[in-house]
């Protein structure tokens, strides 16, 4: 399957500190690190003027879909970044995603100035007109660790200093943000693949009671500012 065309199950798992460090340890012995490496990820949600899109996933349908653009540090006018469509049905995760400039990314979205056209600029294209007033809405960041298995699909991913940003809603202006409260202290692991877990995985869960959890990076940034926007409101 094509690097820019993903299909496979994704499951969330929230760690504390303590679990994490024994966890790398035995990832390391079977995966290897990607070719990011250690790197903080900058995710751009775009959104309509209603929030529809993070609304309607909060509501944990069995179908939902976001578009976002993402780089991997600090952008600049020369580099790649990457437009994002993820879409998730009946817990299978769908990604197309395209190589462009965030200046171009932007012209696409808001002033319809598509890129180079192939099928995901044309699936791109499509969510765009059926959402119609897509608008940059939340940046989130975090200092990302991946690791992943040669010849397999597995890649397993270790997320901290989970953040985000109202303003300056681009990719190069700074990694700052605000840490979201709920998993200040928690390290937030995500296992992709598209067949089992692997054994020695699914002993180090077992063993230590870790469950599957729902969680979204945007969904939680979402509900913390809007607890904040309610309480300035109480206070006012």
């Amino acid at each position: 399957m094509s690097k820019d065309v993903f299909k496979r199950v994704e499951y969330k798992y929230l760690l504390t500190n303590e679990e994490y460090n024994s966890l790398i340890k035995i990832v390391l012995l079977h995966l290897e690190e990607d070719q990011y490496g250690p790197t903080t990820i900058q995710s751009l949600y775009f959104d309509t003027p209603s929030n529809r899109l993070i609304r309607n996933s909060l509501d944990k349908p069995l179908y939902k879909e976001k578009i976002r653009l993402r780089s991997y540090g600090l952008s600049n006018p020369s580099s790649n970044v990457f437009l994002e469509l993820k879409k998730k049905s009946e817990g299978v995760v769908f990604k197309r995603r395209i190589k462009i400039k965030e200046e171009e990314a932007f012209d696409f979205i808001l002033h319809n100035k598509k890129p180079n056209e192939n099928q995901i600029t044309k699936e791109i294209e499509y969510f765009i007109s059926f959402y119609q007033d897509l608008k940059p809405s939340f940046l989130i960041l975090y200092d990302r660790g991946a690791y992943l298995e040669k010849h397999t699909t597995l890649r397993i991913t270790f997320d901290q200093n989970i953040r985000y940003r109202k303003e300056n809603l681009n990719l190069h202006t700074s990694l700052e943000g605000t840490l979201i409260p709920i998993i200040k202290d928690k390290v937030l692991m995500e296992v992709k693949t598209d067949s089992a877990l692997p054994l020695w995985l699914v002993r180090f869960l077992n063993a230590n009671k870790i469950y599957k959890t729902s969680f979204s990076k945007y969904g939680e940034a979402y509900k913390e500012e809007t607890l904040k926007n309610k309480q300035e409101v109480y206070n006012g």
